[in-house]
């Protein structure tokens, strides 16, 4: 199960509409998730636990000290399918 982690740095209301575009793309991409939602500040302490974070693309450097195994994912426009779906392919290799 891939684990997922949607970030904003406008805080929970904002990230928690963005995990629901995640979750929309994910399950029409077949794939078994679990989405999480958080601020940035928060995101970058549990960065380890995670497979996968969407985050906002002038924010994806503050993720710096994440392991290898942890995929940071910076978007342009946060609620784009197309965009996520593309950027989300890319970084899982699919």
């Amino acid at each position: 199960m891939l684990r997922v982690l949607a970030a904003c740095g406008n805080g929970m209301g904002s990230s928690q509409i963005i995990k629901m575009r995640i979750e929309q793309v994910l399950k029409e991409m077949g794939i078994s998730f679990k989405v999480d939602h958080c601020s940035v500040g928060e995101a970058k302490g549990q960065a380890k636990n995670y497979d996968l974070i969407l985050v906002a693309q002038q924010l994806a450097k503050d993720f710096t000290d994440v392991p290898a195994t942890t995929k940071v994912v910076g978007l342009i426009n946060l609620l784009s399918a197309a965009e996520i779906k593309e950027k989300v392919s890319k970084a899982l290799d699919l």
